[in-house]
Parts: structure tokens; sequence; C-alpha cells
């Protein structure tokens, strides 16, 4: 049984024999297979569908894509399910590369010196690398250090006497001071959470590069203390002018342990395990390519939330959360993103859209739009069956729906020439820097 099984979206996993493992059926050990099905019905109490049970003797995965690390050791990634030609897998794992380090807000040059485009490896080994390299440069730049208060009995007197407790000295102990004084330490608690983030490296790293930058690390910080309490550590980060040294790999720390994507995998076991919801990745970063395509004086924002669908006496009900509006004077354009497969080429099932999408775009528009009139924009991913906008959905009463794709590749959205929305295509915009 092989220690790492690489699937993607939606793939069907099984403790059974299987002769042949693809990206869309693998076989992991019994172990891992109980280990999923007990995290499946974790997730499905508290509201997220992370799996289903096809039967006993198969797993159906969800949109989550990310890696899980079972308890017997085996490792299971799952990457999107975009690719149809070439090395898949490959291809696959570097747009959730692409995807998580803009989730992070990397910029694109802290993303490159990371070696994203170049580093080939499984994304639990990818994560470890960033952090080392993140904690590596932080380093020689040098840890920040911190007054301490101490106060403890001595033989000799340093900082300031405490009259009261020196007062209460029993007899024959007059000869011991009472004393409190500062220590400059680096123990704080950005430091207590990077030597934290460090021992979980220590434990998980099996790429030999990871795991020899890991020790010479350890080995720089064997005298910090570790943090016992990892959410009141986190919410004592400073992001003073000082801390900004430490801001670039907080995202990376914030991994580790299980604290900032959406989803993290809790538990008595503790493995190298991430979940990232895909409609999530694909959301956030459409909201940081898009503005690069705004006409000037064009606004984007992003999870508008001051709507509702409707009222009950003084009370509203069903808030309503368009992933995008764009705002441009008094003018309106509602956006949404969905992470599914458009058929372009199949007008009889009406091009695999969801009636519900529909709906759900007619209420946004209800509320949003000036009067319920103008343009909006469901935005699916580029694909092989789906490479130009649709001919636009006439929703009547001087309402227009467009369905467009978005490049992952060339981090664009394909747009027609007669829609109002202040956009513009990526290669004009591209040409207009190239004159300037």
């Amino acid at each position: 049984m092989p220690d790492s099984v690489v699937v993607r979206e939606y793939a069907r996993l099984t403790s059974s024999y299987l002769a042949h493992s693809t990206l869309d059926e693998a076989q992991v050990s019994q172990t891992a297979f109980d280990w999923l099905c007990e995290l499946s019905s974790g997730f499905s109490r508290s509201g997220a569908k992370l799996m289903q049970l096809e039967n006993q003797h198969w797993l159906k995965l969800d949109s989550f894509v990310g890696v899980l690390e079972s308890p017997c050791g085996q490792v299971i990634e799952i990457l999107p399910k975009h690719f149809d030609e070439g090395d898949c897998e490959r291809q696959s794992r570097d747009l959730l590369k692409k995807l998580i380090a803009s989730s992070l807000e990397l910029n694109c040059r802290e993303a490159e010196e990371a070696g994203l485009k170049l580093y080939d490896a499984p994304l639990a080994e990818w994560v470890m690398r960033q952090f080392l390299h993140q904690l590596e440069r932080l380093l020689k730049r040098g840890l920040r250090f911190d007054y301490q208060r101490v106060e403890e009995e001595q033989r000799y007197l340093r900082g300031q006497l405490d009259v009261v407790r020196q007062m209460r000295q029993p007899p024959g102990r007059a000869h011991f001071f009472q004393i409190r004084h500062d220590v400059f330490l680096a123990d704080r608690p950005e430091n207590r959470l990077l030597k934290r983030a460090l021992l979980v490296v220590l434990d998980h790293a099996k790429e030999s590069a990871n795991w020899r930058l890991a020790h010479e690390l350890a080995a720089m910080l064997h005298e910090l203390p570790e943090s016992r309490n990892i959410e009141a550590d986190f919410g004592r980060w400073q992001h003073d002018r000082l801390m900004a040294h430490y801001e670039s790999i907080k995202p990376w720390c914030e991994l580790i342990l299980y604290r900032h994507m959406p989803l993290a995998v809790r538990g008595e076991h503790r493995g190298i395990s991430l979940l990232f919801p895909m409609e999530k990745l694909f959301e956030q970063y459409v909201a940081r390519m898009l503005p690069l395509q705004l006409m000037p004086n064009a606004k984007l924002r992003t999870q508008a939330r001051t709507k509702y669908l409707c009222r009950q006496g003084d009370k509203d009900m069903f808030q309503l959360k368009p992933d995008l509006l764009i705002e441009r004077g008094k003018s309106v354009w509602v956006l949404d993103t969905k992470w599914k497969r458009v058929n372009s080429n199949s007008a009889d099932t009406k091009y695999d859209l969801r009636e519900s999408d529909f709906y759900q775009m007619l209420a946004y528009a209800r509320q949003y739009l000036p009067e319920g009139k103008g343009e909006m924009v469901l935005i699916y991913p580029k694909s092989q069956t789906f490479t130009a906008p649709l001919k636009h959905f006439d929703l009547h009463h001087d309402l227009l729906l467009h369905v467009w794709p978005f490049d992952l590749q060339r981090d664009e959205l394909i747009i027609t020439d007669y829609s109002s929305l202040p956009l513009c295509k990526r290669i004009a915009l591209t040409r207009q820097k190239d004159v300037a």
C-alpha cells in the first residue's frame, strides 16, 4: 500500500483491491478508509459535506481540495478537477498552489521567490517549505525581543526591591531579597507560535531538503519555548511597524497550526491535514484578479451584506451576499462565481447550468440593482467545453444575465464587447502598460 495517494475532486476511494489507481479512483488502507468515514460524519454534523459513503466499500469525495494525513500515516492529496489533458497531476497541483498563495494574499514576488512554479512536490511538503524559507529569512533579519517582568528571590539586589514582600520575609530569611526586574527575551507570542509550527514540521517533513532545513532552524531556536495556547497567542500577535517583517510568515504559520483556512481537521490526531473549499478559493482568486480589468472610477466590492431577501414586521430575514459587486457612479452590477463545469456545446441540457443559480441571481437583482434592472454575470472556470461567453440570458424587465468564463491560466475574465460592465480585456490593458 503506497504511503501517499493522489486524487482529485469527486474521486472515489475504496479499501478493496484495485489493480490500477487513477486520479478518479484510488485504493486506500482500511485504517485510512475507516478514519475518513469517521471524519465525514463529523463534518456532516457541523453542516459541511466532505464526502459521501456510496456503500460499505466506496467513498466519494466532494469539492474540497488539499491534503489529509490519516492516523496510519497514509497521505491523501486531493487536487482540483480542472484539467483533462497533459500532465493533469502537475497542472492541478500548480493551480492549487497558485490559488492558495492568492488566498493568503502573497504578492507575485513572494510567491515566485518561494518557488511556486518550480517546486513540484505534494501540497503538504510545499506548505512546509514555504514556512521554512520564510522562517529562515526571518532569522537572518533577527527575532523580535521584548522585555519580560520577572519577580524572584535572590541573594543579591537587582532591579527594584519589592518592599512589601521583603517585609513579609520570615525570620532567618532576611538575607534573601525579593526583587523585580525586566529581562530582554525572545519569549513573546509570535516567536512561541513559530517554534510550535516548526516542531510540527519537524515531525512531518519527509522531503530531504525540508527535513534538513527544519533541523537546522530547530537548533537555532532550541532555547525558545513553544506555544501552549495557540488561540491566545494568535490573538496577541502584534502588527505594529516593528513587527512588519513577521507578516509574510504568519499565513504559513496559521496554515500549519490549523487556524487560517475555512476548514481544518481537528481531533486527537494532528497530522498535516489541510482542507480548502474549492468554491471559496476560486471566488477569492477572481476577486483578487478582477480589479486589474476594471476601468477608471469603477470599484469592486466583495461579499456585500447590505440587503435582505424579505422582512417580517421590523425584522430583516435571509441576508443576500453576492460574491462581487461593481459600482461606478450610480450604476451597479452583480457578479457571482461558481466552481462548476459548463458545457457550451450542450444547449439541450441547458449548458449544465443550475436553475437554482438563476433564481439566486434574480434575488440579488431585486435587492441590489437600481429598480431591479441592469446586467449581472455568473463566472465559471474556463475549460475545454467552455472557452467563450454564452449568449446572454434575458430575464425580462430590462434584466440581463451573462455567463462568462474565467481563464485560470491567463488570470483574466473573458468578456463580451456588448455588455455595459466597466471591464476591459486584459490584452488591451497589457498593451497600455507596455506603451506607458
